[in-house]
Parts: C-alpha cells; structure tokens; sequence
C-alpha cells in the first residue's frame, strides 16, 4: 500500500467545470451504452472512488454490497467525501460531488495525488442515472447523510442521529472515518439493471493483486453470496494465477521503478501457450485498448530480445524478430501511477491512456533490468529466444497460407468459398451470415433464409481446435479457410475490419453437447484471432428451440425445461417434440424459432472480462489436461446430461 504523508482534505480540495443536466437524456455518451456494460460502469465508477482512496495511502478495506432490491452499495475506510460548505456554490462539496459533471477532489487540488478516476464519468453521472443515491460520510465528529432523487438532492447534508443510522449498519465497514455510497440504477435507462456479482468480484480481485493488503469483502443479499480476498504478492502472485492452467517456461520476472515521475510496475513471463496476454493498467484502473504505457513496453521489450539474441549467436545479424514473434505465449501485466495533473486518457471510458510520458517512463524502468534478469537467466532467456524463433518460422509459413486465402478468395469472388449461400446484398449494416453446422440444417437454413440479407456458410463437422494449433495451421484448414474468406476481413496482421461483408455473423448450432462443442471451438477461434468482430459486436450466438408444444392447433416454441414444464401443466395434456438437431426442423420452422429477425432470439457475444475469458478458454480447450479435469469435476454436478 502506497504511504502518502497525510493532507488536508476538505471542501477546498473539490473543483467545479461544468453541468449535470445532458447526463439522462444521453447516457451513451457517459457511459458507453446502456446494456449490461453501462450498467456495471456505474458500478466501476464508485469503486474506482473508493480504490482511489487506498491507493493514495487512506483506506485499506472496501465492503461492496448487492442489495435485493437491485440497489449497490460501496463502502470504504477513507477519509469520507467532503461536507464543507463550498463558498462560492452556497452548498457542501457532497453535493457540488454529486450534481455536477466533473466535480471532485482530482482536477488539480490536492486531495489526490494519483488517481484512476480523473476522466471518469464519477459520482454526478451515477446520481443522475439512479432513481436513488444515498451518501453516508462518517468523519470524526460524526456521520452526515445526503439522499438524492433522479440526480436531485431530496434536501441538504445533514448529521444522522444514532437512531437513524440502521441501514448504514448493515452494508457498512465500521470505522472512525470512511464514505458509503448505495445507488438503484433506473430501470427505464438500461436494457438491464441486474448486476453480474461475477464481474464485481473479478474487478476487485485484480484491484486486490494492484494493491497488495487491500481487503475487500463482497456481498450478494439475492442468492446469500459471500466472498472476501487480501493479497500480499502483488504483481508476481497476479502473473501466477493467470498461468495457473498454462505450462510456464520461464521464471516470474518483476521490476518496480520510478521515471518521469511517475510509478512503474511491472511482471511477466512466457509459458507455452500460442496466445500473448497483455494487460494494462493506469493507476490501477484497466487499459484494455492499452496505450502509451504499453508501446514503451513492447518496443523495449523488441529491442531488447533482438539485441540479445544477436549477441548470443542465436540470431543473423541481418535477421530480426518482429513484435508479433516476441510476444507469443508472454503473459505480461503493466501499472503505472501517474500524478493526477499528467494522466490523459482518449475517451470518457478511460480505455487507452494519453499521457505521452508513459511510454519512456515503462521503457527507462523495463529496459536495464529486463536485459540483466536475461544475463542471469541465461536458461529463461534461451527458452524465450528458442520460442521466438518457432513464432517467427510459423509466422512465415502463415503469411504464405493468408497470401494463399487472399488469391483464393479474390480468384472465387464471384461464386465464394464452399458450400456458402451468399444474400442478395451488398450492404453490410443490412447483411447476415448464419455458420452453421453440418448440411442436413444447412440445406434448411438455405431454404428458410430470407436471400436479401441472410447469408449460409455450413461446416462441415467439428472445426480444428484453435487454442492448440498456431495460425499457419489454422489458415490450412479448409473449413477456417471458407469462414475467412467469406468475412472479406483476411486475418492476422493484415485484418482490414472496414471489409467485413456481414455485420451480424451468427454461430447456429444444434442444442446439444456436439453442437455446444462446437460452438465453444468458433468462439474460441474468434477470441483467438478476430476478437476484433466481438469488440465491435459484430458476432452473436443464434438460440434454437428445445421443443415444440401442440395442443390442437395450438403450436408453441419453447427453449428451456422449465418452460416446458410450466407450459404443458398449462395446456393439460400436449404432444411435446424434442429438437436434438436444426436438421429436424424443416425450413418454415427455422425461419419462425431461429432466423425471422422479428421472433428469433439472439445473443450478442460480449467479452466483459478478457482476463476471465482467456482462463476458461485456456482451461477448456488448452493443452494441459489436469485443470480441465478439476473444471469437470468441480462442475459435474451443475451439467445438463443429454442421454
């Protein structure tokens, strides 16, 4: 935990730049969206505050809350939100807070001297998106209370008296001093407002591991969850866990510095795998588009293996490893802590920091004592050259088998790839592209599509496993060679996005083990090598029907058990059909249950949290076998059996 020497903080430290009023009327353009993802920004939002307080060296535990209700509440040991009355506002620095778009303790005062949260959307943003928000401030001499409606303060500040203070006993850390934040998010603003306790919990894990002895507790009041953590290992323990199910070939390398002031921190090492996982944070807050932080990095990192190899014999003078070649199978985590008048970030979000000094500062820190963990290492560093190396041969091979599907592609422009039943369209926003496994639904799909805007690609089997198999592999296989070649993007490091056909490419398998297979094997392929159509929202998973119930004239389409259940106690006595396989329906059927944009259901394939994705895609189609078993038997009793 940072030691900061403690400073005043009072209503002199919060400054005011501009209005609350646009925040209900556009939310997108504070928060992102307003689905599951803008939900939980809100959620990050307030953490984040309370995260900020730990990291200048204030507050060492954070109670988070999932009310029953559907309300959140955060509550930290800090030093508590100011309650002065700001002068020239005539109302408490809460209030100034909580009403007014970038108003607090960050834009140049000196209540913070780092902090995560600088161009976040805040507190105001929150408030103004909640039916409620309730603020509790515990300081010295007491605790003060503030409700706010709608993003309207119900009345002033004003000191609890002791029997007022019950629901703060329940969702509260009791301490001298600290601040409790309990919002409901509106339900007519998101297309959901149910929280995910499992994104919650995977957010303050990585804050635990950035702030070693930061406690947090967490608790869901809708199914009795409850969950506590406390690390001491930092970074190195953090590195640790996210290769828990990968097989390393190097030691935890870890360095910690000071440059261009600000803070650096960080660790890495190489294991076996094909996939380069990269994480990055700015001032504990995660960067997933990364940064100048992270082009210091990689280009230091570059350098310096070249440098060494070549120094070694182990590399032409005239030969050189690429980026692409370097990283593979690295799993490396980067922090910098920048002073709150330097950090930039581009975008509200705060997800690809700005501050140009970031980039010499990770580069001064990394470069010296990377290239001496090498020279002490010499097995480590070999290992990693030895990788490298394989990288770059298959990275050859690879960009003459992407050259291979560029011709093929280009030369069959007018009838495509395979078996692909192209729309009528030539519009993207409008097209469609339904991958669809083997020919008996394929020849179904074809005929029940609508041909204007609704493309068929079908595959033939189970798809080569892509989490075990390098590009060059992958880019031979005939099936992966069809699906890329219909997108039009290419793949790897000439991917052109602007040249996808489809806006909506769509994974339609049977609602079976075999179809889930294969499934999780697109989706892995996508993860791996074209995340870029999920982080666009470009690729979605299609939701056939379980059954068909008839009574009568009477025909219902259903998708769960529990639907059917209920279903069938309601008609007394239907037929009921099982559909094991797309191919049972005939093309009228599947056009109404699976590919009729007005009945269909569709699910958009978010990644929330890559970290947590790159785990289990790791665990369930990686090479190691042992943490798969663990994952089937620790899950074997929540599986569905299709006997």
């Amino acid at each position: 935990m940072p030691k900061t020497p403690k400073q005043t903080y009072d209503e002199d430290q919060i400054q005011v730049l501009e209005g609350l009023e646009p925040v209900r009327k556009r939310p997108g353009m504070y928060i992102g969206s307003t689905d599951s993802t803008g939900l939980h920004h809100l959620a990050t939002e307030i953490i984040d505050n309370a995260v900020d307080e730990a990291l200048n060296g204030y507050a060492t535990k954070i109670k988070i809350v999932i009310h029953k209700d559907g309300a959140f509440s955060v509550s930290d040991n800090g030093r508590g939100i100011p309650v002065g009355i700001k002068k020239e506002y005539g109302v408490s620095a809460l209030e100034l807070a909580a009403t007014k778009l970038h108003a607090g303790g960050k834009f140049g005062g000196s209540g913070y001297k780092v902090s995560g949260g600088l161009h976040g959307v805040g507190l105001s943003v929150v408030n103004a998106l909640s039916d409620y928000m309730k603020v509790w401030v515990k300081k010295e001499d007491g605790i003060y209370f503030q409700e706010f409606e709608k993003g309207n303060p119900k009345r002033p500040v004003k000191k609890v008296t002791p029997e007022k203070q019950e629901e703060l006993k329940k969702i509260s850390i009791i301490s001298n001093t600290g601040t409790t934040i309990k919002f409901k998010p509106t339900p007519k603003i998101f297309e959901t407002t149910d929280f995910d306790v499992n994104i919650i919990v995977n957010k303050c894990k990585t804050f635990a591991y950035l702030l070693a002895g930061l406690y947090f507790e967490i608790i869901d009041e809708r199914t009795d969850y409850f969950k506590a953590f406390y690390f001491e290992g930092g970074l190195k323990s953090y590195v640790k866990d996210l290769n828990k199910n990968k097989k390393p070939l190097t030691k935890i390398f870890y360095v910690s510095g000071e440059a261009e002031n600000m803070e650096v921190e960080l660790a890495l090492q190489y294991t076996d795998a094909y996939s380069e996982t990269l994480i990055s944070f700015a001032n504990n807050i995660i960067t997933p588009n990364h940064g100048h932080h992270v082009t210091g990095f990689k280009i230091a990192l570059t350098r310096i293996l070249n440098d060494y190899a070549k120094k070694k014999g182990m590399l032409k003078e005239d030969k050189t490893l690429t980026g692409e070649d370097v990283r593979e199978g690295l799993t490396a985590l980067i922090n910098v802590k920048i002073p709150s008048d330097l950090i930039q970030y581009e975008g509200q979000t705060k997800e690809k920091l700005g501050t140009p000094q970031a980039r010499s500062a990770v580069e001064k820190v990394f470069k010296d004592a990377f290239s001496d963990f090498l020279e002490e290492h010499p097995k480590d560093a070999q290992a990693i050259i030895e990788k490298a190396l394989l990288t770059q041969r298959a990275r050859l091979a690879a960009k003459a088998a992407r050259e291979t599907v560029v011709r093929k592609g280009a030369l069959e422009s007018t009838s495509l790839p395979g078996k692909l039943a192209d729309c009528a369209s030539k519009k993207p926003e409008e097209s469609e592209l339904y991958i669809v496994e083997g020919d008996s639904a394929g020849g179904s799909a074809k005929q029940g599509r609508d041909r204007h805007f609704q493309a068929v690609l079908p595959l033939r089997g189970k798809v080569l496993n892509p989490e075990k198999s390098r590009l060059d592999k992958i880019l031979k296989y005939e099936q992966l060679q069809n699906l890329i070649i219909a997108l039009g993007t290419s793949i790897g490091d000439s991917l052109d996005l602007n040249k996808l056909r489809y806006h909506k490419v769509i994974i339609m398998t049977d609602a079976d083990v075999d179809g889930a297979h294969i499934s999780t094997l697109l989706l892995t392929f996508f993860f791996r090598h074209l995340p870029e159509l999920i982080q666009e929202g470009y690729l979605y998973k299609a939701q056939p029907p379980l059954y068909r119930v008839q009574r009568g004239k009477q025909i219902h389409y259903v998708y769960t058990d529990e639907e059917k259940d209920e279903l069938v106690k309601k008609l007394n006595g239907a037929t009921v059909q099982r559909f094991k396989g797309l191919g049972e329906m005939n093309p009228k059927q599947l056009w109404e249950t699976t590919m009729n944009p007005q009945t269909r259901l569709l699910n958009k394939i978010y990644v929330e949290d890559a970290q947590r994705a790159d785990e289990i895609f790791t665990t369930l189609m990686g090479v190691e076998v042992p943490p798969r078993r663990k994952f089937i038997q620790t899950h074997a009793k929540q599986a569905e059996l299709d006997l």
